[in-house]
């Protein structure tokens, strides 16, 4: 076809043409049911929900915002299959075209049976089913909280039971066990029972239902309450086949209300007679005890003997006693001065004036020979070193020099010793000191070493 042969008709800008697909699409499709597999989901900050719808051949693009998701009793994943209501929608600034989602709910299984799966398994991966946590219910409460309908067969079979079996003090406290707002008052009861703190353990009961009558029970705020709460807490919610949350994370599960009632109060009668037995098994006892008591003390008595006999024997034991003590304090006083004595006399013996004469002499006598010894030792001590010292004195002996051939030259008149041949003049005199006697002679010539005339 070529392009000049068709008409020109009117001429759309892109802008004009999207809306006109988006008006045809949305009027087209104003609300329409579809099935498929969700992919790719994202839930951002805004809080809607953005994913991909797909089956073998195709895929489509959806959203749903958070005003409708609100009510989602399940959390799409990927994988879900899932059937939707929903409208067909244009975005023009992409030109593509999307479902908005208005109601979703799982294909196959029912949505509230898959929010229970995933409560289930979130709630025990926190460990709020552990039975670590659980408390003990108490043997016999003094009061008991029930938290049920007020107008329900319940609330009478659990009364009734509890005044048949120990007729105690019960609080009830009227609560919705379905519906809207059923499961805030559920959890305002809780937390009401826990600030009084009155009774001795919670009965959390219902009667039977469908998946939808229970949801209430299957929340997670419901959930948490029972697992904050400080009183133990029997859950009692449906038949005997019904599970719930609050099963799971209560201290105990009762299969029926009726049977909580049991679980939470013994039957007095048999308390009664379990106490009348044990009345009985004590007074044997004690009369068992009591004989083999008194059978011990007749044989004590035989062995014991009379009070004032073991006085007496104890007087003279006492007397005896005494008497040697002081035998024994007189001899070892007597023990103590002779040994005193001896001590004595062998320090005055060491100290007589004879004995200490004796010992000064000899001392004496060796101090005497000590210094005559220390005196010779310091004499020939002394002599040697003199010797020496006259030997150097001798050899410094002018005198002695003079022996050997010198001698002493002095000037006159001033008499200065001459050393220099140079300052002597011919014809001075001199005045020359030998080793006997004194020569004054007159000067007639100078000579030096090399023997040559000045």
């Amino acid at each position: 076809m070529n392009a000049q042969s068709i008409q020109r008709g009117r001429i759309y800008t892109v802008s004009e043409l999207t809306h006109e697909i988006k008006a045809l699409l949305e009027e087209s499709f104003p609300f329409i049911w579809i099935c498929g597999e969700i992919s790719n989901i994202s839930a951002p900050v805004s809080g809607h929900f953005y994913f991909t719808l797909k089956d073998a051949n195709a895929q489509l693009a959806a959203i749903m915002f958070r005003g409708q998701n609100r009510q989602l009793k399940f959390r799409p994943e990927d994988g879900m299959k899932v059937t939707c209501l929903g409208r067909v929608s244009v975005y023009p600034p992409r030109g593509s075209y999307q479902i908005l989602i208005e109601y979703m709910e799982p294909a196959g299984i029912g949505a509230l049976q898959i929010a229970f799966e995933q409560l289930k398994a979130r709630l025990q991966e926190e460990g709020l089913f552990d039975q670590g946590h659980k408390k003990s219910i108490p043997f016999l409460p003094r009061k008991i909280c029930v938290i049920t309908s007020p107008t329900g067969a319940v609330v009478h079979d659990i009364v009734k039971i509890v005044n048949r079996r120990y007729p105690l003090f019960i609080d009830i406290i009227p609560v919705k066990v379905q519906g809207e707002g059923a499961e805030q008052e559920i959890v305002s009861a809780l937390n009401l029972a826990n600030s009084k703190a009155k009774a001795d353990v919670i009965i959390l009961a219902r009667g039977g239902g469908s998946l939808e009558d229970l949801h209430a029970f299957n929340s997670e705020a419901v959930a948490r309450a029972i697992f904050q709460s400080n009183i133990p807490v029997i859950s009692a919610v449906g038949h005997e086949t019904d599970v719930t949350i609050s099963d799971f994370t209560a201290d105990l599960r009762a299969p029926t209300p009726s049977a909580a009632a049991e679980l939470a109060v013994p039957v007095k009668a048999e308390l009664q007679m379990r106490s009348r037995a044990l009345q009985r098994s004590l007074i044997v006892a004690m009369r068992h005890c009591l004989s083999r008591l008194t059978l011990q003390l007749d044989q004590l008595k035989a062995r014991v003997a009379h009070p004032k006999k073991r006085i007496q024997d104890f007087r003279l034991r006492l007397a005896d006693l005494t008497r040697r003590m002081n035998v024994d304090m007189t001899n070892s006083h007597i023990r103590r001065n002779r040994e005193h004595f001896r001590w004595r006399q062998k320090l005055l013996y060491k100290n007589y004036p004879t004995h200490r004469i004796d010992k000064l002499k000899t001392k004496f006598n060796e101090n005497i020979a000590n210094l005559i010894k220390l005196i010779n030792n310091n004499y020939r001590n002394n002599r040697v070193r003199f010797t020496a010292l006259f030997e150097k004195l001798f050899l410094l002996n002018p005198l002695s020099i003079l022996n050997r051939g010198y001698s002493i030259t002095r000037s006159m008149p001033d008499g200065g010793i001459v050393k220099d041949a140079d300052v002597v003049a011919i014809h001075q005199k001199l005045h020359i000191t030998l080793a006997r006697g004194v020569l004054i002679c007159r000067v007639e010539g100078k000579q030096d070493h090399d023997s040559k005339n000045i």
